[in-house]
């Protein structure tokens, strides 16, 4: 059995990446792994990176600066900010960084796990790399079905296209794409696979603890309208970690000029995942935020105050009321792919919420809000219907759950509800006047939450199909 891991995880090194073929897997500190305890700190990934790139445009918090539109040669960022059905995005999408990284660390944990039971170690060992490795494939392929196929809808995910689930090992495998259900149902089997041998306190910060399955757990119920069983999984995290990092306090400690918060620092991590790296917040200036989520922090707010510039003559339009994160990394870590406490606690607000428990739901919103807002209106007042409150519950997620995948995926989700679909309109540009104003519209409904599969990806699986209506160009 030693040799047949080091023949196999050599031929994984030598192999190129995509849904139908899997890649670049490096053991973490040695080609050839055959011991329980080399699997399982296989498991410890630092540096996974998931980039928002093929989408993140098509959500009402970021914005584009005006020159990087006006007058350039219309690419997929430009496509999606002026929310564009009339161009078939495929050929644009020739490739995916996202989809090959995703499906990349699929092809990892696939290969934990078919190759554990065999190795030399502790049986102990052995169904914790495997626990571990499932709960990471399963967080991947919910990432995945999110970007490239329609919300979760329980009217219709039996039937709505999906994405290859990769549930083994298999170098030649060109899967044929599941359902949305299919890919939930995978999903949801994997996390309660793997919870009974997860650890309250994993090796490093790289393996998954418990609070972190139980607050994925949460999110894929949640996603599901699932909301009792969303609930029961988001209490149960927060008894493993419910600590909220207090910026109040910090803010009047001088903030990220003063007293430096590192990743290792930030109590409310519950998973390290970037959009690109561990330094991604040294270029958060590429990553505008809108008029509309400017106006809707405020003037009090420390998630806003301590961390964006919205003076720069260089990075953003002045007189747009735009503004960009603007603090370095090692002066405070801000997750932005990755899960923390504090959503959740928003989890659970928007659980009491859809039970019409309104006043439970805002208590939890002030509670988050006490370590928030630096002075005025702390907390909310319970609104009289259950929209309302919900409304608070969406715009408190907005502002707490910045830049990576959760507004994009909140929308999508939403949208398959009537009374929460939003239609996103955006008047642009704001400060060029050389150009006539257009408004651009964004329906609940539109094509473009889909993502499609990666031109590349489609050419080399037959069976791999769009999920929207486009043409592919062979």
């Amino acid at each position: 059995m030693k040799h047949l891991h080091t023949i196999i995880l050599s031929l994984i090194l030598l192999t190129a990446a995509s849904c139908e073929e899997y890649t670049d897997l490096t053991p973490k500190g040695a080609l050839v792994v055959e011991t329980a305890d080399q699997f399982y700190e296989m498991v410890s990934l630092p540096n996974r990176g998931y980039p928002i790139n093929n989408f993140q445009y098509l959500v009402d918090d970021q914005w584009m600066k005006e020159s990087n539109v006006i007058g350039q040669t219309p690419n997929i960022n430009i496509i999606n900010f002026t929310f564009d059905e009339t161009t078939d995005r495929v050929s644009l999408i020739n490739n995916s960084s996202f989809y090959n990284q995703a499906y990349t660390y699929i092809n990892r944990w696939n290969t934990i796990i078919t190759l554990v039971d065999d190795s030399k170690g502790e049986a102990s060992t052995k169904q914790l790399a495997k626990a571990e490795a499932k709960i990471n494939r399963a967080y991947d392929h919910f990432l995945l079905v999110n970007h490239y196929a329609k919300g979760y809808d329980p009217q219709t995910a039996a039937t709505d296209g999906g994405i290859c689930i990769m549930d083994k090992f298999d170098l030649e495998a060109q899967p044929s794409k599941s359902t949305v259900a299919q890919v939930y149902d995978f999903i949801q089997k994997d996390i309660e696979d793997a919870l009974p041998y997860l650890q309250e306190k994993p090796r490093d910060v790289y393996h998954p603890s418990l609070a972190f399955a139980y607050a994925f757990k949460a999110k894929v119920h949640l996603f599901k309208r699932e909301i009792a069983l969303a609930k029961e999984a988001a209490e149960k995290s927060l008894s493993y970690n419910n600590k909220i990092f207090d910026l109040v306090a910090y803010s009047a400690q001088g903030g990220p000029n003063v007293l430096s918060v590192p990743a290792a620092n930030n109590i409310e991590v519950l998973s390290y995942q970037y959009m690109t790296g561990y330094n991604e917040m040294n270029f958060a200036y590429q990553n505008i935020i809108s008029p509309e989520l400017r106006t809707l922090f405020g003037t009090n707010d420390a998630r806003f105050n301590l961390f964006f510039n919205t003076t720069s003559t260089t990075n953003l339009d002045q007189g747009s009321n735009t503004a960009y994160w603007a603090t370095v990394y090692t002066r405070f870590f801000y997750p932005t792919v990755g899960m923390k406490t504090t959503e959740v606690y928003l989890m659970l607000a928007e659980c009491y919420a859809r039970e019409d428990k309104l006043t439970e739901a805002v208590d939890i919103l002030n509670t988050l809000r006490a370590k928030r807002i630096l002075s005025g209106t702390v907390n909310l007042t319970v609104p009289a219907t259950r929209k309302e409150t919900m409304e608070l519950v969406i715009n408190e997620r907005r502002k707490e759950l910045l830049l990576g995948f959760n507004r994009f995926f909140d929308l999508k989700r939403l949208n398959t509800e009537t009374e929460y679909a939003k239609t996103i309109t955006r008047v642009f540009p704001i400060v060029n006047k050389t150009v006539p104003q257009k408004t651009y519209t964004l329906l609940p409904n539109s094509r473009l939450y889909i993502i499609p599969f990666p031109l590349s990806v489609l050419i080399k699986n037959p069976k791999l199909t769009l999920n929207t209506d486009e043409k592919v160009p062979f």
